[in-house]
């Protein structure tokens, strides 16, 4: 069966429904209802309609075809970069991780020369200290032996007017004259 029969076919059974039910029919009268003129009309929308609807459909299908291809294209790209972008990310990763060690490198190189060298300044300011107790002792100790030493000049002289009477004094003066040698 061709289109215009189906078509044909279908408005029978309509018009058949519809007189039955009593309301809306077809009236098959050829001339009162143009069914000659619709065929016609019909036919040449079938028959020139095809070529055209064809085309449409077919620019349709390659215009999809197309946007699929670009799609998947796309998408392609975009994979291709995103591995790359994790391929610098993991390559960001590992700088940071080994920038992160030589950091913590450092800190403890860093930390172990200031340690260091408060060592040494430690012991520097003890040396200095011990050396600057020692001239102070010394220091004190020299002055009290020239206190000492003048307190006993003091107190000899004050008593050595009551003590060193003439005998006395004759006897140290033939001691140190024999001591040096004199008879």
């Amino acid at each position: 069966m061709s289109m215009t029969g189906n078509f044909l076919w279908l408005l029978a059974e309509a018009g058949t429904e519809a007189s039955e039910s009593g309301g809306f029919g077809i009236n098959f009268d050829i001339l009162e209802t143009n069914l000659i003129n619709l065929s016609i009309v019909i036919g040449i929308l079938v028959y020139f309609g095809r070529g055209f609807l064809g085309k449409v459909l077919g620019d349709r299908r390659s215009t999809i075809a197309t946007a699929i291809r670009e799609a998947e294209e796309r998408r392609k790209q975009a994979a291709a970069a995103l591995a790359d972008e994790q391929q610098k990310l993991a390559q960001a990763q590992q700088e940071a991780t080994r920038i992160r060690a030589a950091a913590q490198e450092r800190a403890t190189a860093t930390r172990a020369a200031i340690l260091a060298q408060a060592e040494r300044d430690i012991e520097r300011l003890r040396e200095t200290a011990s050396q600057d107790v020692n001239t102070e002792r010394d220091r004190a100790i020299a002055e009290l032996r020239q206190r000492i030493a003048t307190l006993a000049l003091q107190r000899a002289e004050a008593e050595l007017p009551s003590r060193l009477n003439d005998e006395v004094q004759n006897s140290i003066i033939n001691r140190s004259i024999a001591m040096f040698g004199g008879a």
